[in-house]
């Protein structure tokens, strides 16, 4: 797993998993940690068990969502049977791991230690737009956490040199903000733009109000050897796609 300096924080312990170190195999090698991949359930309960071992956590208290790409943010009290349809976790309950699954999308994972509130967030373009990083941090708040006291970080993201989007897309972020059009770049394909995800999401982070914004600036589509990439496995041809997990707990 990869970590961060800035969320090796007393009493919180994360990691951004890899591809690496797993027990799948073929185009799901090996770290796969999708539950609605089309991996075997039983392969997939066992990385996402390594994960937990490697946080210091018990096995079913590594819990995470059923990912819609909303801005919708839950907060944790305890593992939970069915995986609610939200794109952000928080919590002040040790011994809890929140779990982002991605594949391009930006895992985001947020700390304030000095209160004891964590939260994560999986942001794609969408998510990003509608604000689920905002959300996080609002529900971090009413759990306590003071926004300039958080530390987030954004991990294992696709890149703008591999992003390429439809003549449609800027339009929503131009409405949203005139001075969106920073990023985008034209692309080599006519009427076609490279957006620039991780950028926009560290930047609207910090005119959030965020104490500390990091991005790790690790491309998923360019690294194969340690991420899973749903926009390479599309231009592969391959008919699924495995999911990295990063996730961050308070230890008990």
């Amino acid at each position: 797993m990869i970590t961060s300096d800035q969320l090796n924080l007393p009493g919180v312990t994360h990691g951004f998993f890899t591809r690496q170190g797993g027990y799948s195999s073929g185009i799901f090698s090996s770290l796969n940690c999708g539950l609605g991949s089309g991996d075997d359930i039983a392969l997939v309960t066992k990385n996402r068990a390594k994960v937990a071992d490697d946080l210091g956590i018990a096995h079913s208290h590594l819990v995470s969502a059923y990912q819609v790409h909303s801005a919708d943010v839950m907060v944790v009290e305890a593992p939970f049977a069915e995986r609610p349809q939200v794109d952000g976790l928080v919590t002040a309950k040790r011994g809890l791991a929140l779990g982002i699954l991605t594949a391009d999308c930006g895992p985001v994972l947020f700390a304030d230690h000095k209160v004891g509130v964590i939260g994560a967030c999986h942001a794609g373009w969408k998510g990003a737009l509608t604000g689920v990083t905002d959300s996080t941090i609002l529900a971090m708040e009413g759990l306590g956490a003071n926004r300039q006291n958080i530390v987030a970080v954004l991990g294992p993201t696709i890149s703008q040199k591999a992003y390429e989007v439809g003549p449609e897309f800027p339009k929503p972020f131009l409405q949203q903000n005139a001075a969106h059009g920073k990023y985008f770049i034209s692309s080599l394909k006519n009427g076609h733009y490279m957006f620039d995800l991780p950028t926009y999401l560290v930047d609207r982070m910090k005119v959030f109000g965020v104490g500390q914004v990091f991005n790790l600036e690790l491309c998923t589509y360019s690294d194969s050897e340690r991420f899973f990439s749903f926009r390479r496995t599309t231009h592969l041809h391959e008919n699924d796609y495995g999911r990295l997990i990063s996730a961050i707990a308070l230890s008990e």
